[in-house]
Formats: structure tokens, sequence, C-alpha cells
């Protein structure tokens, strides 16, 4: 194991939509020294977006035109449109006549900016195990150590964690076995994996769009299987996506909701959920019904979904899963058995867990960050910034590919203004503290 420790003045971790856009907003916008000195680290081999649902004609949400650098700068060589000229295919999207993308075509654009960066370097296989913060002598905090799997270490005055929020597993999973569980994160890869003419008996846990996603290309990757659908919910709904709450996905709509008083900003949120979370597209949602109801035509009995059903225990038994299962109408229980546990229950909402690490070791009662996304930490030479965790401060867009343009001009210009400032002064060297 290498115990290395090199020097970058920005490292980046994770090459997902928020740290591509920033690396294209450096890479435009630094001057050469710190472009040129920045580094963004990605565990996998290769950039992805959604690696896991990469599912055949799945469609992104959102509109080409919010990619990494359009809100930003329209002029940018880094725009989607430029991306489709450069492969070739700009006027068969333009004949398409549609806003949104493919899933597969927008991670290959990813892929296409991270090759296309000029300054900014793009390390693979480089996978963070923690963060600590670097001290001098007199307790201020001068940059970041950040540890990888190999056992070398990146040290870096300025931070940016963007790395994703972690899987949520509730926790009647997380005792199966991991054979017998498979997140909406790791689907493509696992359901490669398994045989294709066994007749599983799959559970598929959750009433959004990734459990729906699954329920729907499950039928087709496993052909001979019986899919259920689970939800707590009382069925399947669209997004609510009038035109009128989709401002709130308008980066200007930062500032509103950041300066919004505490009990506004949980209405905007509560009100705002559908638009995110808990929905499927429309087009999804109508091919599930008429998968069902062609089902139900030819009396196969294939598919089911149950509503209103709540799983309140899961154990392996007889090599067999076994699901404890509650109506939540009659309080009734049962026994559901089945081979295989798909899971689209999304993220955890809390901070992930690298970044609650590194506030601990910054002794942070809690994770705050300022307008500009730097983690409050007191006076400091270096700095780090959260990227894509900051919804309860900036709103719903802020986990989103809506807001990734600005949002990097908005932490490269913070970073250069902060680079550009007096250092504070050693603690050491501060004149006491009168008292009171």
């Amino acid at each position: 194991m290498s115990a290395a420790i090199r020097d970058v003045e920005l490292l980046a971790i994770g090459a997902g939509p928020a740290n591509l856009a920033l690396a294209v907003a450096v890479d435009e916008l630094a001057p050469d020294d710190l472009a040129e000195n920045s580094l963004v680290i990605e565990q996998a081999d290769t950039v992805s977006w959604q690696r896991g649902m990469l599912l055949p004609g799945a469609q992104s949400q959102v509109s080409f035109l919010k990619d990494l650098v359009t809100l930003r700068d329209p002029r940018s060589r880094f725009s989607f449109v430029n991306y489709l000229h450069s492969v070739g295919r700009l006027s068969e999207f333009i004949n398409m006549s549609s806003f949104w993308p493919y899933r597969a075509e927008i991670s290959d654009y990813f892929q296409w900016a991270a090759d296309s960066l000029e300054k900014v370097r793009l390390e693979y296989g480089r996978r963070c195990v923690g963060v600590e913060p670097c001290r001098d002598a007199g307790g201020t905090v001068t940059g970041w150590l950040t540890r990888l799997a190999d056992g070398s270490a990146i040290r870096s005055r300025y931070l940016v964690v963007g790395a994703g929020r972690d899987p949520y597993v509730p926790a009647e999973f997380v005792t199966l076995p991991g054979s017998r569980v498979i997140h909406s994160t790791d689907y493509l890869p696992r359901i490669g994996g398994l045989d294709k003419e066994a007749r599983y008996r799959v559970a598929v846990v959750g009433g959004a769009q990734s459990a729906a996603e699954m329920f729907d290309a499950v039928q087709g990757d496993l052909p001979g299987c019986k899919p259920t659908l689970l939800m707590r919910s009382i069925g399947l709904k669209t997004y609510e996506n009038s035109k009128f709450t989709n401002e709130w996905y308008y980066p200007s709509a930062v500032d509103d909701f950041f300066t919004a008083q505490s009990d506004a900003r949980a209405q905007i949120l509560r009100e705002m959920h559908i638009t995110n979370y808990s929905g499927l597209a429309p087009e999804l949602l109508d091919k599930v019904y008429r998968s069902l109801y062609l089902d139900r035509l030819s009396g196969e009995g294939r598919l089911r979904v149950r509503t209103m059903t709540e799983v309140t225990a899961a154990f392996e038994e007889d090599d067999e899963v076994v699901l404890e299962l509650t109506d939540r109408r009659t309080g009734a229980v049962e026994e559901f058995r089945c081979d295989l546990v798909l899971l689209g229950t999304g993220f955890v909402r809390q901070t992930p867990a690298l970044v609650r690490g590194l506030a601990n070791s910054l002794g942070l009662g809690r994770t705050e960050v300022t307008r500009n996304y730097r983690l409050r930490t007191g006076p400091a030479i270096g700095a780090c910034y959260l990227q894509g965790v900051n919804e309860a401060t900036h709103g719903i867009s802020d986990s989103l590919l809506s807001v990734l343009a600005v949002r990097a001009a908005d932490i490269t210009a913070d970073i250069l203004a902060h680079r550009a400032a007096p250092a504070p002064e050693p603690a050491s060297r501060k004149a006491p503290v009168p008292a009171s």
C-alpha cells in the first residue's frame, strides 16, 4: 500500500454532473494556475449518469438546455447542443421535437464533456475513503487531506464534495443476504448477472419512478419472472409539473428559497415534493397500466400491484425471502414469499456519511453551508464546498440537473474570491479578547 501524498489546489470528489459542471466552469473561468492545479477523482472507470438505471428508452425529465453550461453561458463549447453536433446527431435530435433527451445520451454527453476538458484533470479508479482537515500550529484549517482506497492521499486547499447521496436501504432489508436484494442504483449490472431462464418471484418495493421503471424492465430482463409491485401509497401517480411550480427549479429561485423563513421553506418543500418525488413520468405510468391490463386480458396473472402495503419485516427461510406485509387499511399481516427484492427506495435524506465524517472531524455540531455552498467552518485558509445535498437551504432543485451550470459558477466565483482575500490571522497572533 502506497503512503504517498500529493498536492493540488482544488480537489473535487466524484465525477457526477455536479462536479463535471464545476470542472467545466473552472476550465473556462478560472486562471490557469488554478485550473491546471485542479483535479476531479472518480471511483468508477468511466463517467456515467445513473449508471444502474441506464435502461433502454428511458428519458430524462429535464430539458436538454439544463446541461452543464447553457444557463451560465449559452455560447460555451461544452453545451449539449455542441455535443450533438460533435457526434453528428444534431439534425436527428431536432427532428425528434423533444426537450427531453434519452438518459443514455445524457450519460454519453457527460463523458464527452469530461474528455473535452483542457486544463482540469480527471482521474478514474480513485475511491475516496475519508477526508480530514489539515491545520496549522494555531489550529486554523489550511486545507484537506483526502484518503484513497489504495492507501495514497491527496492534499488540497479547496475541496468540493459532489459524490451524491447514499442509497437508502430500509432497515427491514438490511439483514437479507446481498444476493437477494438489488437497489435501483445497482439494477443493470446486478440483473445482468442473473439466470435469464429462472422463474424468479420478484418483489419490487416503492411507489415512484425508479420502482416503476424496475417493475417494467424486469419483465423483459427476466422473462420468466413474476413481479409484484409493493407500495405504501394508494396508487401510482404522475409528477405534478405545472409551469408555475416549475419556476421553483429556476436557478434564480435559489435566492428566494435561501432567504425565506424556515416555515416558508418547509411549505415550499412540502408542496414541491410531488414535482420530483413519489411520482412517475406520465408515459411510464401509462405503460405500466397498459402492461397490467394486457396481463389481465391474457389471463396470465404474471403481474401484480399491491397498494397501501408496508413491508414490516424481511428474512430468509428455506432458500426463500419471506416478507411480512402489513395492510395499511386493515392492519392485517401476511407473509409473502419471493426470490428477489428490488428496492426503488431512493436515497438517504440526511447528509452523506463522507460529509458527516468530515463535519465530526471539524467539531461541527451540524453541517451548514453559505449561499455559495461553502461549508461553514469559521475563518480558514482552506474551504470546502458541498454539492447536491443542500435541499433544506437551497431548495428542491439542489440535487437535480436544473441548477448545475449556475451553481458551478457560484462556487467557482467564491473560490476565486476566497483565494484573493487576505489569509486569516493565525490564532496565536490574534489580539486577546477583552473580558466583559
